[in-house]
């Protein structure tokens, strides 16, 4: 092939690629404007919630001591087990006890036989004075003899008694419905009045109380949403709280605050409050920690769904609506937070218009279509 063929083959090629090019290859335009959701900036009354941490308690929680000296000799129950009020829970050896119970008793039997002989010496000195046989002196002693006698007696039966409470103190039952703690003893230990460590605890949890704290600004806050002139009146008026347990869930039983503490820490800062939870199921346990949730209102906030919203260095923005339908992203500074929204104080006024969803979508200063209402975003993002 001559070098005028191949010239001209390469410009024949030359010529079609650019035609091509011209009649399909060259990019096309960008599409139009895409709709988006809209909505307007309105004022609301809404009710937030504030989680707080909370430790649980049974509303009971009692210390099982012994009340005298001695040994493990029977452990009746076993750690968790869910136990009756007057359940046998422990017994203590007694045989010191016993033998002091024994001796008490005997002393009653020797006392009364004092009374006894007391009491013929008197009736045998009384006829005796009357016919002036004998001093009124030697009955007065034989009357005091007697009353020596009788109050010897009373002594010896309160002892016996204070021996027989001892011995049936080695007897330990449950003061109340609960369930119990951890047992540090085990049969054979000596345990007695002094030790550091209870037998064990019991815990009524038929009801559990749940304790948290809030600063001095929290407080005051609350407060001021409460009418009443005392303490009591405003916790009346407190609206229920929730429980949030470990695993996230929420406590489908509702409580009620019950008291708020009358003083401030002044190392914390803080002031204590207790609400009450009804604990049918014995859910909840002695020891465990939550979140107690309380509710606050707010009237006549600005509210704007949280996904109407997107973050940037740490800061907060929307994308308002503009001239010519373009957007144009706007700081919001945010009060507090609901469920789905959040509450504006400052960066937007009633009335202006925003992109309630889409917004990964959306850049500074595009163009969009706006529609108003949820079910046409929907159909209008299903298109795409």
């Amino acid at each position: 092939m001559s070098k005028h063929s191949v010239f001209t083959s390469i410009a024949i090629l030359l010529i079609f690629g650019l035609t091509s090019c011209k009649d399909g290859s060259a990019p096309q335009a960008g599409h139009g404007p895409m709709p988006f959701p809209v909505k307007t900036v309105e004022k609301s009354n809404v009710t937030t919630f504030t989680e707080y941490a909370a430790n649980i308690e049974g509303v009971q929680n009692i210390e099982i001591r012994p009340k005298v000296d001695g040994f493990v000799e029977q452990i009746y129950v076993d750690e968790g087990e869910q136990v009756k009020k007057g359940q046998l829970l422990f017994k203590l050896s007694a045989e010191t006890l016993n033998q002091q119970a024994n001796a008490a008793k005997a002393n009653i039997k020797v006392a009364e036989a004092q009374v006894v002989s007391a009491q013929v010496e008197v009736d045998k000195i009384t006829p005796l004075v009357q016919k002036n046989i004998v001093s009124a002196i030697q009955l007065k002693t034989a009357e005091s003899n007697l009353n020596a006698a009788k109050a010897q007696l009373i002594a010896a039966k309160a002892q016996y008694q204070n021996a027989k409470e001892n011995l049936d103190y080695t007897i330990i039952k449950s003061p109340v419905d609960g369930f119990i703690g951890s047992l540090p003893y085990k049969v054979g230990s000596l345990v007695g009045r002094t030790e550091v460590n209870p037998l064990t605890t019991v815990s009524n949890i038929k009801n559990v109380y749940a304790y948290f704290t809030l600063n001095e600004k929290q407080l005051l806050q609350f407060n001021r949403q409460l009418n009443g002139s005392s303490i009591d009146e405003k916790i009346k008026q407190m609206p229920d709280v929730e429980l949030v347990l470990a695993d996230g869930s929420t406590y489908k039983q509702k409580g009620r605050i019950e008291t708020i503490n009358g003083m401030v820490n002044p190392r914390t800062g803080s002031i204590s409050y207790r609400a009450i939870f009804p604990n049918p199921d014995n859910l909840l346990r002695s020891g465990i920690s939550g979140k107690v949730k309380m509710p606050s209102s707010q009237n006549n906030v600005m509210i704007i769904p949280q996904k109407a919203t997107f973050e940037l260095q740490g800061k907060r923005f929307v994308y308002l609506l503009g001239k010519e339908n373009k957007v144009e992203s706007k700081e919001v500074l945010i009060a507090n937070t609901t469920e789905n929204h959040f509450i504006v104080k400052a960066g937007v006024q009633p009335g202006q218009t925003f992109v309630s969803d889409g917004l990964i979508k959306l850049r500074e200063g595009m163009q969009i279509i706006p529609q108003s209402g949820e079910a046409k975003s929907n159909a209008a993002f299903s298109k795409e």
